[in-house]
């Protein structure tokens, strides 16, 4: 695997941000403002609200994708995201379950990586419509690397049923 953020080489990361408890874009402000300067943002999508997966009793979500890039290698960085996820306010809970601030990694560049600790491209990415709806507004042609399919094209299966963009 290459060493990343040797001679300048910082490849291009795609994040999924959600929030459904406190002052959800208060939260989503906050973790934009703790990235930097690990993960330097490129675009952000807009901001939708989305009803919630897995567990459907809980509150609305707000979701939103970034773009960026980062000297960090997948793993580092996503221990820097879980750190960061504690310090703005997410408390362990149940899986799916209501929390403050939720950062995940959607794609690594055209990387593929299955960990017992990360798996990238996010496994479930085609599957999420609250995912793929920001992340179509700043990456429709990015390509899946394991699915061969675009962004774009993989929303396009998917039912975007409550999802309401925000001003």
């Amino acid at each position: 695997m290459p060493r990343y953020g040797v001679f300048g080489m910082k490849p291009i990361i795609y994040l999924a941000l959600g929030t459904n408890l406190g002052d959800r874009r208060a939260n989503l402000r906050a973790a934009i403002a703790a990235l930097p300067p690990v993960v330097h943002i490129l675009a952000e999508s807009p901001v939708y609200e989305t009803p919630p997966w897995g567990i459907t009793d809980q509150p609305a979500f707000l979701n939103m994708a970034l773009k960026g890039e980062t000297h960090l290698a997948p793993l580092a960085l996503l221990a820097h995201l879980k750190h960061l996820e504690l310090e703005l306010g997410r408390t362990p809970s149940i899986r799916y379950g209501p929390r403050q601030i939720d950062m995940d990694i959607l794609f690594y560049a055209g990387l593929t990586l299955d960990t017992p600790e990360l798996v990238i491209p996010h496994p479930r990415l085609q599957e999420r419509a609250f995912a793929l709806v920001p992340l179509a507004d700043i990456a429709p042609a990015f390509v899946h690397p394991r699915l061969g399919r675009t962004v774009k094209e993989l929303l396009a299966e998917c039912d975007t049923t409550g999802i309401v963009r925000l001003e």
